[in-house]
């Protein structure tokens, strides 16, 4: 088989023993692996398999489609979706069953509007100011939640927020507003479910934020949320992005590389060209950035263009064909992909979710 000219390798193994790590080093009652956005860029339904194997028993997605994906791939665990369109089919979300995410007095109304008995999880604004629903509707949106629970019309399976992870002062107020909300939909009789508020970053710095649940988001990849918690858990990559490089000249000194010449060559040298540009995921600003050629470490040298990049290879010996390793395992003497973020001044969250399409996924499996 032809390997291709652009891959990203995702490592179903390494998001089964993050999993699996993150479950013994934060327990709690159940546990969210975050699978929106195509899984970061690693595949929704290879993701969501490999997080179930290591232990995640919820998942997590941003919306309905993203749901009804993953239902169409056989996955059959509970997934709850959060940013719901204003014309949200929550019949076909009962009927697949998928829980939903409520963040206003609006879609509480039309929710219980439709028919079916839904399942749905209250996402409550404690200071992100992104969806959720504001204090001061939080008196009549659980009055009118109860009279809802009590008609059958939906079913409170939980309640979440999100912090900011701004500072630990900001984290705490939003977790004292949590249990305000908490309080008052106790106060109306009802029994809150499963309470959570802690993501990746949160769930390690934060263990009061835990509750009953945490959701796994780039950690399960193998990333670490926060620049202060790289190394803080033997996390492993699950994707390593790579091209074969497609040609290799030797230039003089004084040799201008790219648009704009933004780099010059001081001395005769080795060029290696990439097949790999901003249109398929390497950002444009992230000159310098290191790549990995036969073993040794290079640097991006000139603009990265749409469709390739130019790296210094020295006097390596680097031929047409070989394999320039944007980013993958540390481990492994490979670039990370935090390595690229911080050369284009980004984070990893980005770079592993951007990737374009020419770019062949290829899984490997979990066993």
């Amino acid at each position: 088989m032809t390997r291709p000219l652009r891959e990203a390798r995702i490592d179903a193994g390494a998001i089964a023993e993050n999993a699996a790590l993150l479950r013994a080093r934060i327990p709690t009652v159940h546990a969210m692996a975050i699978v929106k956005a195509d899984g970061y860029g690693h595949g929704a339904a290879t993701a969501a398999r490999a997080a179930l194997e290591g232990g995640v028993d919820q998942l997590g997605v941003a919306d309905l489609d993203e749901a009804f994906e993953l239902r169409a791939a056989g996955i059959d665990a509970p997934v709850l979706a959060w940013l719901l369109d204003p014309a949200v089919d929550a019949a076909a979300a009962a009927e697949a069953g998928i829980t939903l995410g409520l963040s206003s007095r609006g879609q509480l109304a039309q929710v219980a509007a439709s028919g079916h008995r839904v399942a749905v999880h209250v996402k409550v604004d404690t200071g992100l100011s992104r969806n959720g629903v504001t204090e001061g509707e939080w008196g009549p949106f659980v009055d009118e939640l109860a009279a809802a629970q009590r008609s059958g019309a939906l079913d409170l399976r939980g309640v979440f927020s999100h912090l900011s992870n701004t500072s630990p002062e900001d984290d705490r107020r939003q977790l004292v507003a949590f249990e305000r909300f908490l309080d008052a939909v106790r106060s109306v009789g009802l029994e809150a479910g499963i309470r959570h508020l802690a993501a990746s970053a949160a769930a390690l710095d934060h263990p009061a934020a835990r509750y009953d649940m945490v959701r796994y988001g780039i950690a399960l990849y193998g990333i670490a949320p926060e620049r202060h918690q790289r190394g803080a858990l033997p996390l492993r990559p699950a994707m390593r992005l790579s091209a074969r490089v497609a040609g290799v000249k030797r230039v003089p000194a004084g040799s201008g590389i790219s648009y704009g010449y933004l780099h010059r060559t001081t001395a005769p040298t080795t060029l290696a060209l990439v097949p790999l540009g901003y249109a398929d995921g390497a950002p444009r600003a992230a000159l310098g950035a290191p790549v990995a050629i036969g073993g040794r470490l290079h640097r991006v040298v000139g603009r990265i263009a749409m469709d390739q990049f130019v790296v210094d290879v020295g006097d390596a010996p680097v031929a047409v064909g070989d394999e320039a390793v944007l980013w993958g395992d540390p481990a492994e003497g490979e670039p990370s992909v935090d390595d690229w973020a911080d050369a284009a001044g980004t984070i990893a969250y980005e770079l592993v979710t951007r990737l374009g399409r020419r770019v062949r996924r290829t899984a490997r499996s979990a066993a």
